[in-house]
């Protein structure tokens, strides 16, 4: 009885448990950058997603999109996403798995197959949960995954949510990353997942040595290929074509929100291995499939792709033309061969406050601080379309040149 009533006095004089949503106040530097009017995030675009465009009334030169071949404003794909709407309705209103399978799904996946050269392509909502739902399907309780430590946040996801076991290397450092499949037991799989294009530098992962490891180990490789395919490789087939190791790599993750001009992603793999993700993987499973026009516009940018090449050829020169202009105009970027030109700007409020100016000027860029980057090391992130034109980079250059000046960093 004596024990009961301490229990029961314990009960009455426990105190009231920490406030669950205390902790989730924003930040001291979200309230300080809005009072500074520097706040960089939430810009609001009135207009089509081009190298022009009208953002909070104005126009803005965009060098901020992912819209690598600039396909989100052709006509033919537009007018495919018009068709599918019309054809089947604005949505499938459930998952691949029972009821939203559309024939545009097939069609999608099997012409994506071909270009990529795989058996097979499992289409996702979006990019993030293709990486979720392969990780997480393919890693098992007993196995590992390696990653570089600058790999995309839905990797690092992917990661968590299997219950096997992540290792991390130092960013492109294959020495580190040997290191880590020592680590790796016999007995145990092992996958290795790395960017092709790292998003915020633009630099290309050491494929030729991930591969050349992973085959001495036994580890299989996965390539997170978002900002390669239509940027890097044959045709634009992305960075195991650049380096000519199709054949080596057994996973590519990619999206259709970048170079296919649309919402979704996919997973290019063996059938079998395609096959065990279509009934093994809960984002998959669970998930509403891709609406009917996302669908349809990626075939058709897929298909516009495949038919005029020389598109990504115009990418590169456009993207080689800036990076040329701002190394001539004394500004220092981080080199790339790819459409993402990152421009030091090293402190966080420096730069915030310099993307703000660039913006008020009329070019719209991105801004990497810390923890996306190192400390002193912030960027301000370009990206270049294959629709952007000569006389609009000239433009931009002249601002960014003059901006830079202004806060002496050229």
């Amino acid at each position: 009885m004596l024990l009961l009533y301490f229990a029961e006095k314990i009960k009455e004089e426990k105190t009231v448990m920490v406030d669950l949503f205390e902790k989730h106040a924003p930040n001291e530097l979200i309230y300080k950058t809005r009072e500074m009017g520097i706040y960089p995030y939430f810009h609001t675009l009135e207009s089509r997603q081009a190298p022009e465009v009208t953002m909070e009334g104005k126009r803005r030169i965009m060098l901020g999109s992912n819209n690598y071949l600039g396909l989100t404003t052709n006509p033919q794909v537009i007018e495919a996403g018009k068709r599918a709407l019309d054809q089947y309705g604005s949505g499938c209103s459930g998952s691949r798995f029972l009821n939203g399978t559309l024939n545009l799904h097939l069609e999608l996946e099997e012409k994506l197959a071909k270009f990529l050269r795989k058996e097979a392509v499992v289409t996702f909502s979006t990019g993030f949960q293709s990486n979720l739902g392969i990780i997480s399907a393919l890693v098992g309780r007993d196995d590992y995954v390696i990653c570089d430590r600058e790999n995309h946040a839905s990797i690092y996801d992917g990661c968590r949510l299997s219950y096997g076991t992540m290792l991390r290397f130092r960013h492109s450092d294959m020495a580190d990353l040997e290191k880590q499949l020592q680590k790796v037991p016999d007995t145990a799989g092992c996958l290795i997942v790395t960017d092709g294009v790292f998003s915020m530098g633009g630099d290309i992962a050491n494929l030729p040595e991930i591969c050349r490891l992973a085959k001495k180990y036994g580890a299989k490789v996965m390539v997170d290929d978002a900002h390669g395919l239509g940027v890097l490789g044959e045709g634009g087939r992305g960075t195991a074509s650049h380096f000519g190791l199709e054949d080596q790599v057994d996973i590519y993750m990619g999206t259709f929100s970048k170079s296919l001009a649309s919402l979704g992603g996919y997973m290019a793999s063996s059938l079998p291995v395609a096959e065990y993700v279509r009934h093994a993987s809960r984002p998959f499973i669970f998930s509403a499939s891709i609406t009917p026009a996302s669908c349809a516009t990626a075939i058709a940018a897929l298909d516009y792709l495949e038919t005029h090449p020389e598109i990504v050829d115009h990418l590169q020169h456009i993207s080689a033309f800036l990076r040329q202009k701002l190394i001539d105009n004394g500004i220092k970027v981080r080199m790339s061969e790819t459409p993402i030109i990152p421009i030091y700007t090293y402190e966080t409020l420096d730069t915030l406050r310099i993307a703000k100016e660039l913006f008020d000027e009329g070019v719209y860029v991105n801004s990497s601080i810390p923890p996306a980057t190192a400390p002193h090391e912030a960027l301000l992130r370009t990206s270049l379309m294959a629709t952007h034109t000569e006389p609009i980079i000239e433009e931009a250059a002249e601002i960014i040149t003059r901006v830079f000046k202004r806060n002496g960093l050229c």
